[in-house]
């Protein structure tokens, strides 16, 4: 599910142009899989997926798989419908430089979000 992030993040020209400064690389880990999420300018430009012996990130978003399958679901429960919910019920931890998450905070809940069911492309 995490394939087509790249898609349908570059695809929404909105979404682009709100991370237009920023370039960074982040481990996004659902569940024990990690993926490493490469973004220039506001543009996915790589998505991998782990294991990895030693991934280099600017900060990781980790949480389990059934927290970040509410959080995708088409209607997510209140305390599952926003990052930052999720970090106040501790099933989100965010780690790393996260300067770099909270000054672009709206472009990666809207990032993420592309993920939902039924999010546009």
């Amino acid at each position: 599910m995490i394939e087509v992030l790249q898609q349908r993040v570059n695809g929404d020209q909105g979404l682009v142009r709100r991370g237009r400064y920023l370039t960074t690389c982040f481990l996004l880990e659902v569940g024990a899989t990690p993926w490493l999420i490469s973004i220039y300018e506001g543009r996915i430009v790589a998505v991998a997926q782990g294991p990895f012996v030693m991934p280099s990130s600017s900060f990781a978003l980790r949480a389990s798989e059934d927290e970040w399958k509410k959080f995708w679901s088409r209607r997510p429960p209140p305390g599952s419908n926003d990052l930052m919910a999720l970090i106040k019920r501790r099933a989100l931890k965010a780690e790393g430089n996260l300067q770099i998450f909270m000054s672009h905070l709206r472009y990666f809940k809207e990032a993420l979000g592309k993920l939902r069911d039924g999010a546009a492309a």
